[in-house]
């Protein structure tokens, strides 16, 4: 099943005086969530906000490997979890021949 993961920060939060060694582990997390195959594809916005698509068994599968993240861990960030289907559509606009 396909995951979009959209992170919300935490209000509050210095990111100044968040630690280097925080940041590296939450890159080098991710890169392996990334070597895995469950993370498919990421992104930043326009405003550097991370947007993860994953490839999980469910949406509280993904909510749990995501909860593992270091930034997660410390409060620093959150994310809007939402399961992604296949696009049905066509259906109602046209007869499917």
């Amino acid at each position: 099943m396909k995951i979009l993961a959209i992170e919300k920060e935490v209000a509050g939060v210095d990111w100044s005086a968040v630690s280097k060694d925080i940041l590296t582990q939450e890159a080098l997390d991710v890169y392996r969530l990334y070597l895995s195959a469950q993370l498919r594809e990421h992104y930043f916005t326009e405003n550097r906000q991370v947007v993860l698509v994953l490839e999980c068994d469910s949406k509280a599968h993904a909510a749990a490997l995501l909860s593992k993240l270091p930034l997660v861990t410390n409060n620093l960030i959150t994310f809007n979890i939402m399961e992604l289907h296949p696009y049905t559509g066509y259906d109602r606009i046209m007869e499917v021949v």
